[in-house]
């Protein structure tokens, strides 16, 4: 069974924001500690961006 390592820093902050273009593709544009800073920033992302689909994911370790 092939297992996924997580980085320290993704380990420390497992919130993100992410550019979804599909189900598939996406970019992380920052990663966060907290849910709330996540969110924080996507509100202020969405104003800068308002064409863009952002959204605020968390990255779970998969085995």
């Amino acid at each position: 069974m092939k297992r996924q390592t997580k980085t320290y820093r993704t380990a420390l902050a497992p919130w993100a924001v992410v550019q979804w273009f599909s189900p598939k593709e996406r970019t992380v544009i920052h990663r966060f500690r907290s849910r709330s800073d996540a969110d924080g920033h996507l509100t202020v992302l969405q104003r800068l961006m308002p064409e863009a689909d952002l959204r605020v994911i968390v990255d779970v370790e998969q085995d």
